[in-house]
């Protein structure tokens, strides 16, 4: 119970500092971007015409709603965090203990079990807090056209049931809930390729370097899986009555594999993965002075 009590404290406050960088990233997402380009230098030191990054996007947004308009959406994604948190552990707690026994090589039928038993307990968090998710991207997606549709939890449940039902409640489900489980299984594979067949066992330093290597292939994991996490959120606002998921900032998608297809086709199925070092996106025109860059 302690345990449970701690990481829902520390998830709640990780929350609520990633709040700002959220909400910036699901406006990038939409294709919302109210600042001109501007001349500058990309990683490698040459200029380039490039879109302001997180600190002038936040700046922006708290110029129009102040600091406190940084944190639009936040009520939502906390009750998301909370009960994904418990289900999390209930689901686990149901399907038994993992392994008792902590080698610091796990045999391959180890990672399976593990991997399916970790897969299980976050799809059903996901499946739970989805309806949750929902409300917290349209609220932060309401900035874009200045409404106020979903302001409360309680009225944009009330609003989602009555104009969708409750399919409204799991837009963009399908997208996230597989980008979550193949990102989960090539974490664990790579991770476990990496650590039986590319580490010397003789170091002393074992544990720590195997540490080192899941947190390295759950962020290269990550980035393989983000166009899931795009295609997702941009589903979730898709047709919903706010100016953010209809044109010009987003087409009327079929589907989600019409909105895979449609981004891919642009290239831009990394939208919003960066928020330093971001080029125009496709289909954008801005009054950029090309002249500066020769």
């Amino acid at each position: 119970m302690a345990d449970a009590a701690s990481q829902v404290l520390l998830g709640s406050g990780l929350t609520i500092l990633s709040q700002p960088l959220m909400y910036v990233k699901v406006l990038i997402q939409v294709g919302y971007e109210p600042l001109p380009p501007t001349i500058g230098r990309n990683i490698f030191g040459r200029q380039v015409c490039q879109l302001p990054g997180l600190f002038c996007y936040a700046q922006h947004i708290a110029s129009i709603d102040g600091k406190r308009g940084l944190f639009t959406g936040l009520t939502p994604r906390l009750c998301s965090g909370v009960l994904g948190t418990v289900v999390h552990g209930k689901v686990l707690q149901d399907l038994g203990p993992g392994n008792v026994q902590k080698e610091v090589t796990p045999s391959f039928d180890q990672v399976i079990k593990e991997t399916t038993r970790e897969m299980m307990a976050r799809s059903a968090a996901t499946l739970i807090t989805h309806p949750f998710h929902v409300i917290t991207l349209r609220s932060m997606v309401q900035f874009i056209g200045r409404e106020s549709k979903y302001c409360g939890l309680y009225d944009s449940i009330v609003t989602i049931y009555r104009e969708e039902g409750i399919l409204g409640f799991f837009a963009g489900l399908i997208p996230r809930l597989l980008g979550d489980i193949i990102s989960l299984w090539l974490c664990n594979s790579l991770a476990y390729l990496v650590n039986t067949y590319a580490l010397d066992s003789g170091v002393s330093t074992m544990s720590e370097m195997k540490s080192y290597s899941q947190a390295v292939t759950g962020f290269f994991a990550s980035m393989l899986t983000y166009p899931f996490v795009l295609v997702s959120n941009l589903m979730a606002v898709n047709n919903c009555g706010l100016a953010g998921g209809c044109p010009p900032y987003s087409p009327i998608y079929t589907s989600w594999i019409d909105c895979w297809c449609m981004l891919q086709k642009e290239g831009n199925m990394s939208r919003g993965n960066s928020l330093f070092f971001r080029k125009v996106p496709f289909g954008k025109t801005y009054c950029c002075d090309l002249r500066m860059l020769t």
